[in-house]
């Protein structure tokens, strides 16, 4: 698999982060740490424990890596779910996370194919 076909496996575009960072080694680096990234974690946690602050700023870094690095689906369904949880806890957060889930795991696994590819 290629670092292309990865990004198309998760519905985003690596035309666009190729344009900004120039350089697929670049790429291929940020890619990979994505998955060593505790803020997902952090996400589910604090959801769990009923701790908007931090769910919100765990929520903000997800679609900040993600604008950076044009993962469009996780950063669309991110940004949704930070906007949601700006003011506290919402119905709509709820809803909005269990997208911020399935599009996490899309993410995350074509990253891991990718990188299981990678390791041979």
């Amino acid at each position: 698999m290629t670092l292309e076909k990865c990004y198309e496996a998760m519905g985003s575009d690596y035309a666009d982060v190729f344009g900004r960072l120039r350089s697929e080694r670049l790429v291929q680096k940020f890619v990979l740490k994505f998955l060593d990234d505790k803020s997902y974690e952090l996400l589910c946690t604090s959801l769990a424990n009923g701790n908007s602050e931090d769910a919100f700023r765990a929520a903000h870094t997800i679609k900040g890596m993600c604008q950076n690095l044009g993962f469009t689906v996780l950063m669309r369904s991110s940004s949704e779910l930070t906007e949601a949880l700006r003011n506290g806890p919402t119905p709509e957060a709820e809803k909005l996370f269990e997208q911020v889930k399935a599009d996490y795991a899309l993410t995350a696994s074509a990253i891991s194919a990718y990188k299981a590819e990678l390791e041979g």
